[in-house]
């Protein structure tokens, strides 16, 4: 386990998180800033000595940190000492002394949620759906999910005792912890058609090598076309971000920049080395949780022509965060400045400067969104995320299999399954049969799994809105005519949503016997993104009309003339 001091240098030595930033100087009134310094430090002394009630001065302190961080914008952040490995965890790096495994709390008891593949968690056949009883012999009972993480962490080759519940079988296990470091790439490998693919969750350290790494294997395999997929991931290191557009734009490019208060202390990053292959047709895949660092690689790569996006529009987040140190080992995460794509728009969706009177904050207003053009003269775009040159509608879940996930029941079925079998399929044809899934709804019988369609809430509505009018008489007969079709439409809904369920069934079965590879594997036979992908590699005049910006494609998400939705 690194030393304070080594994750103090790691946090401060200038990197970029998107958000980080750089520092400028800005006049400011420092008069009041003196007065109400000293106004604070009086209420906070006046409180700590004389309220009523004994207060926590570091509670306290923190709640009202908090709240003036908070009128500002979800980013900017105070971190106390004892969430120092936390933040790095989230914004630096996933590096880490421990068992390899995800837990969740449910019902006041704690589960692992997964074990992470080659770590020794898995080695030791520790599985998804066991229940942690005890970690060195202390009761978990009572216990927060950082305080059982911290159990379970400490330095490489020491040992951590784990007892556990499997069904009703009780298993003790001994572990030595070891060093885990959690890829930023997930997964990488060849596609049918010849087409090479790779996975990137995050944007930490090293990312840029990974993705290096995976596309140079890759290449091995002369693939006609690459997928770069950032659905999911919601940033990291700004650097990172302009290494990977480096490997497929030459050297000196404008990748991004970023202006803070300041409007003249703009900095411009530009691609510093030859590209890795400037002619590889590209994809990328993006949606509506793809974010910052995310938005740049595929936001520079759209204004520079080089790639074709596919998905949703992006989620919008254009602002740049950079770490203070604060004494006591503590630091502050302060938004900076707003980045900017080689076109020069900024994607940012929501605007945090002008608040309503609630405090709440809106979207930036269509009548303020500009026109800007990419490198070959396409119209893209600021304000509003990156919309993507092929849009593809998102599945929607119907509320019976979001229920039956939420509620775990998916989850619990798929422990019992890997108890009950020893192996399955591959993960690329694995297939939940007809007979497992009449086992899966007889394993429903007397669980809840109740909610509300859409249609019974707006009949819900109708009679509150009747009754109010002294209506509901009148029509009394017909709602309950309609409640009882609704609820006979309801009690098939097993059977009419049986695919979505048998797929995130599958996905959640296939996890526990290959982890989570597996389970990218398992879900290309369902991904409509990736099969546009692969008509776009198909269609070499498509691709090029989407690069080139003929007939639809010359103009990208154009405010008003567009079906997605900011996520």
């Amino acid at each position: 386990m690194k030393s304070r001091s080594t994750i103090r240098k790691v946090l401060f030595a200038g990197i970029i998180v998107l958000g980080a930033g750089l520092v400028f100087s800005f006049k400011t009134d420092l008069f009041q800033v003196s007065k109400n310094l000293e106004i604070f430090a009086s209420v906070y002394k006046e409180l700590n000595l004389h309220y009523v009630d004994e207060v926590e001065p570091s509670k306290l302190m923190k709640t009202a940190i908090g709240s003036m961080l908070n009128d500002l914008d979800p980013y900017t952040e105070f971190v106390a000492e004892s969430e120092i490995e936390d933040y790095k965890m989230r914004y630096v790096s996933t590096q880490y002394g421990g068992i390899g495994a995800g837990i969740l709390h449910r019902d006041g008891k704690v589960f692992i949620a997964e074990t992470f593949e080659g770590y020794p968690a898995q080695m030791n056949d520790l599985r998804a759906g066991d229940q942690i009883v005890s970690i060195n012999n202390q009761s978990l009972k009572g216990k927060n999910n950082d305080e059982v993480s911290l159990l379970l962490k400490g330095p490489k080759e020491t040992p951590v005792n784990i007892k556990l519940l499997r069904g009703d079988k009780s298993i003790e296990k001994q572990i030595k912890r070891a060093e885990i470091k959690q890829p930023n790439v997930s997964y990488y490998g060849m596609l049918d058609n010849g087409i090479g693919y790779i996975k990137l969750d995050k944007f930490l350290e090293n990312s840029a090598q990974e993705v290096k790494d995976a596309f140079l294997a890759l290449k091995k395999n002369n693939p006609s076309g690459m997928v770069l997929d950032l659905r999911f991931n919601g940033g990291g290191i700004l650097q990172e971000a302009v290494k990977i557009v480096n490997l497929f734009v030459g050297k000196d490019v404008e990748v991004v920049s970023q202006i803070g208060r300041d409007a003249e202390k703009k900095v411009t990053y530009r691609t510093p080395s030859s590209a890795l292959d400037a002619e590889i047709p590209l994809v990328v895949l993006i949606n509506g949780r793809s974010a910052s660092a995310s938005e740049i690689v595929s936001g520079s790569l759209q204004d520079l022509d080089r790639a074709v996006v596919i998905g949703q529009r992006s989620f919008g987040k254009g602002l740049v965060q950079q770490t203070f140190n604060l004494p006591y080992n503590t630091l502050v995460k302060v938004t900076v400045a707003k980045y900017y794509t080689p076109s020069g728009r900024c994607i940012q969706a929501l605007d945090y400067t002008h608040r309503l009177e609630d405090g709440s904050v809106e979207k930036v207003a269509d009548s303020l969104i500009t026109e800007y053009k990419t490198k070959g003269g396409r119209s893209v775009y600021d304000g509003s995320g990156i919309y993507p040159d092929v849009f593809v509608e998102p599945y929607k879940y119907h509320q019976i299999t979001q229920t039956l996930s939420g509620k775990y029941l998916i989850f619990d079925y798929a422990t019992n399954y890997r108890i009950a079998n020893n192996s399955i399929s591959a993960p690329k044809t694995f297939k939940l049969s007809d007979a497992d899934y009449v086992n899966f709804t007889n394993f429903l019988k007397g669980k809840d799994y109740s909610y509300k369609t859409s249609s019974e809430v707006i009949l819900e509505s109708f009679v509150k809105e009747a009754s109010e009018d002294k209506r509901l008489n009148d029509v009394k007969a017909e709602v309950n005519v309609l409640e009882d079709k609704l609820k006979k439409i309801k009690s098939n809904d097993l059977t009419t949503y049986k695919p979505e369920i048998k797929r995130i069934l599958e996905s959640e079965i296939v996890q526990r016997y290959y982890f989570e590879k597996g389970r990218i594997l398992q879900a290309f036979q369902y991904d409509a993104e990736l099969q546009k992908a692969y008509e776009v590699f198909k269609d070499k005049s498509l691709y090029a009309s989407v690069i080139e910006g003929k007939g639809v494609y010359k103009t990208i998400g154009k405010p008003k003339q567009v079906t997605a939705k900011l996520d």
